[in-house]
C-alpha cells in the first residue's frame, strides 16, 4: 500500500464549505486541491490524478456531472463522489452512469466525509491493484504469445522435422518438414496420430512412454523410406517429462541422411574396388615369388626371366595405381601444392609425344599434333598439366588400332585453349561413355581385354580440367575411335 497522502479533489462555489473540508482533511492526513468552480474542477482534476474528488453537483458555470465525467474520461480510477442538497433519482443514475462512487448528501458531518473518503480510498487502492495485476497478466500473455511465435518460427524454419506427440498420442507440436518425413500431406494439432507413424516409430514411442526410469533418454534409428538408398532417416525419439518427472510425451527428430548414405555406400564402393585391384597383382607377385622359393620346382634361366618381368610389369602398375590413388586423394583433399606459372601447351604436348616416341613406332602410330599460330600458353601447374596430356596421349595410343592415327589440334576459342586429341582406336560403346571418369571404370570388352591400366587416369584428368575451371568433351563411336575435347581458360 502507498505511503504518501491520498490526494483529494473538492470541487464547490461555496467557499465555506470548501475551506472548511480542506482544513479537516489537511487535519486527517490528506493532500487537499481545491477548485471554486467546474472550470477549475476540470482544469486541476484533468492536470494532475487525484485519488479522490469531491464535486458539487450545482455549479454556476459547468454542471457537476459534466466534471465528474471529464476526470473520469482522463483518469478513470479517480473515485469521485458527487455533495449535493438536491439529489434526485435522475441524477443519482446519471451520476453512477458516468463513474461517480457514491452521493455525499449536503449537509454533511466531518465524520461523514471522513469515513466516504476512506471508504472511497480503500476502493480507489483496490482499482489501482486489479489494473496492476491486469497489466502483468496481459504483459505476460504477449510474453508467452511472443514466445510462442518465436518457437513456431524456429521450428517451422528448421529442415529437420519435428513432431511432439503427448501421451495419450496426440499430436502437439510439428514443423512443415515432419509432413515430408512421415509421408502425410496434413496433421491437425490434437489429431490421434500413432496410427499414422510407421512400426519402427511406434515402438520407439511406447519405449520411452513406458519407461520407469527417470532418466533423460533419447533412441535413435535409421529407417530406409524409399529402397535403393533414395531416402534415408535417421530418427531421434526422446522422452518430454512434466516438472514432476511424469511423462508428457515424445519428442522426434526426422534428419534427412540420404546423401550421408550415398557417400557411405561410394566410400565402400571405393574400397572394395581398390582392394580387388590391388589383390591381383600382389597375388600375382607372390606366385612368382613362391615359385622361386620352392626348391622342388625347377625353373629355367628363361623362365625365371619372364617371372621376374612379369613381376616388375605388374609390380610397376600397382605403383602407378597406389601413385594415382595419392593424386585423387590430394585432389579431394584439397592439399595439392601447386605452383603456378606460364606453361605453353604446344611444349608439353611435344615433350609428352617425345616420351612416347617408343611405343608409338611400336604400333606403327602416325601422329599428326596441329596448333595456329597464336601463343598457347596459360598460368598453371606445370606438372599437373602434364599429367592431364599425359594420361590422355597414352590412352590414345593404348586404345588406337596398329597403324592407326593420332591427331592433336591446338586452338584458341573465345576465352579458352582447346586441345582435341583424336584416336583412331577401339571407341566407346554409349554405355561406357557414362562411366568414363568413374574410378577404376575400364570399358571391358574383346578388344581392352589385353589392355593393361587402373582404370584412374581419366578421373585424374576430370578432376585436373575441373580445378581449372575448364572442361572436357567427349566424341566417341565403338570400333571408330574417340576424341577427346579439353578447354582450358585463358585467365585462371
Amino acid at each position: 500500500m502507498s505511503t504518501s497522502k491520498p490526494k483529494v479533489l473538492i470541487v464547490d462555489d461555496e467557499k465555506g464549505l470548501r475551506i472548511g473540508a480542506q482544513r479537516l482533511l489537511e487535519m486527517e492526513g490528506y493532500e487537499v486541491t481545491t477548485a471554486e468552480n467546474g472550470t477549475e474542477g476540470i482544469k486541476f482534476g484533468t492536470e494532475t490524478e487525484f485519488d479522490l474528488a469531491v464535486i458539487d453537483l450545482k455549479m454556476p458555470d459547468i454542471d457537476g456531472l459534466e466534471v465528474l465525467q471529464t476526470i473520469r474520461k482522463k483518469y478513470p480510477n479517480t473515485v469521485c463522489f458527487i455533495a449535493t442538497a438536491y439529489a434526485s433519482y435522475e441524477t443519482a443514475v446519471e451520476a453512477t452512469r458516468l463513474g461517480a462512487h457514491s452521493y455525499i448528501p449536503k449537509p454533511f458531518s466531518p465524520e461523514e466525509l471522513i469515513s466516504n473518503l476512506k471508504e472511497g480510498y480503500q476502493k480507489r487502492l483496490v482499482n489501482l491493484e486489479a489494473e496492476k495485476w491486469q497489466r502483468e497478466r496481459e504483459e505476460r500473455l504477449l510474453e508467452v504469445a511472443f514466445e510462442k511465435t518465436r518457437l513456431n518460427t524456429i521450428i517451422n524454419s528448421i529442415t529437420d522435422g519435428v513432431l511432439v506427440i503427448n501421451k495419450e498420442g496426440l499430436a502437439v507440436l510439428y514443423n512443415p518438414a515432419a509432413l515430408r518425413f512421415l509421408e502425410l500431406s496434413s496433421i491437425a494439432v490434437e489429431e490421434y496420430i500413432l496410427d499414422k507413424l510407421r512400426p519402427e516409430l511406434l515402438e520407439l514411442f511406447n519405449k520411452l512412454v513406458s519407461e520407469v526410469s527417470i532418466e533423460h533418454k533419447s533412441y535413435t534409428i535409421q529407417i530406409e523410406l524409399k529402397p535403393n538408398r533414395e531416402f534415408f532417416v535417421e530418427v531421434t525419439a526422446s522422452v518430454v517429462r512434466h516438472s514432476t518427472d511424469n511423462v508428457a510425451g515424445v519428442v522426434i527428430v526426422f534428419k534427412d541422411i540420404t546423401e550421408l548414405k550415398k557417400i557411405e555406400f561410394v566410400k565402400s564402393q571405393f574400397v572394395s574396388m581398390v582392394s580387388h585391384e590391388l589383390k591381383a597383382p600382389i597375388a600375382a607377385v607372390y606366385g612368382f615369388l613362391k615359385l622361386f622359393n620352392d626348391d622342388s620346382i625347377q625353373l629355367s634361366p628363361e623362365q625365371r626371366k619372364d617371372y621376374e618381368i612379369r613381376s616388375m610389369i605388374r609390380l610397376d602398375g600397382l605403383l602407378k595405381m597406389v601413385n594415382d590413388l595419392l593424386d585423387i586423394s590430394r585432389m579431394e583433399l584439397k592439399t595439392v601444392h601447386r605452383e603456378i606459372k606460364k606453361v605453353c601447351l604446344h611444349e608439353i604436348i611435344s615433350s609428352i609425344l617425345e616420351l612416347f616416341q617408343i611405343d608409338i613406332s611400336k604400333k606403327g602410330l602416325q601422329v599428326v599434333f596441329e596448333k595456329d599460330n597464336t601463343a598457347h600458353c596459360i598460368n598453371a601447374d606445370s606438372d599437373e598439366i602434364s599429367r592431364l596430356f599425359t594420361n590422355l596421349i597414352s590412352n590414345a595410343i593404348k586404345y588406337n588400332r596398329e597403324q592407326g592415327i593420332i591427331t592433336i589440334n591446338l586452338y584458341q576459342s573465345d576465352n579458352y585453349i582447346v586441345t582435341e586429341i583424336k584416336d583412331s582406336g577401339i571407341g566407346l560403346k554409349p554405355e561406357d561413355r557414362q562411366k568414363l571418369f568413374s574410378e577404376f571404370f575400364r570399358a571391358k570388352n574383346e578388344k581392352t581385354k589385353n589392355i593393361s591400366g587402373t582404370g584412374l587416369g581419366l578421373s585424374i584428368v576430370k578432376r585436373i580440367v575441373d580445378s581449372y575451371s575448364g572442361r572436357i568433351e567427349v566424341d566417341s563411336e565403338f570400333g571408330e575411335g574417340s576424341t577427346f575435347k579439353i578447354f582450358l581458360p585463358l585467365i585462371i
